[in-house]
């Protein structure tokens, strides 16, 4: 069974451990790529990463994008939600479906 964790800064990920998931915090990009490579080396099918470290080892996961594991999800941090991790759902679905699936064609029918 893949493992599931979470990396980001501290303040950010600590209360993901009271739901049983391996936390992982780092203060500093290169601790952060590197931690994500030892991660998807050893088992995790699932590495949730707050939206600030994200951005800042972007290069670094984009190395697992065309992979099926892990799959590297942003999320909001304490710092608040900038949106990062929506638009990088919604891009990978319409890779995989060909078509924006928050496009509604009822506004066009007014």
């Amino acid at each position: 069974m893949a493992k599931i964790g979470v990396l980001g800064d501290y303040d950010s990920i600590y209360g993901f451990a009271a739901l049983g998931l391996d936390i992982f915090p780092v203060s500093t990009a290169e601790e952060g790529g590197e931690k994500l490579r030892e991660m998807a080396g050893s088992g995790y099918g699932v590495i949730y990463i707050t939206e600030a470290l994200a951005a800042r080892i972007q290069k670094e996961i984009e190395k697992y994008e065309d992979q099926i594991t892990p799959a590297v999800i942003p999320i909001p941090g304490v710092s608040g939600n900038t949106g990062a991790g929506i638009r990088g759902v919604k891009q990978t679905v319409e890779r995989a479906v060909g078509s924006d699936i928050l496009f509604s064609n009822d506004e066009d029918e007014d």
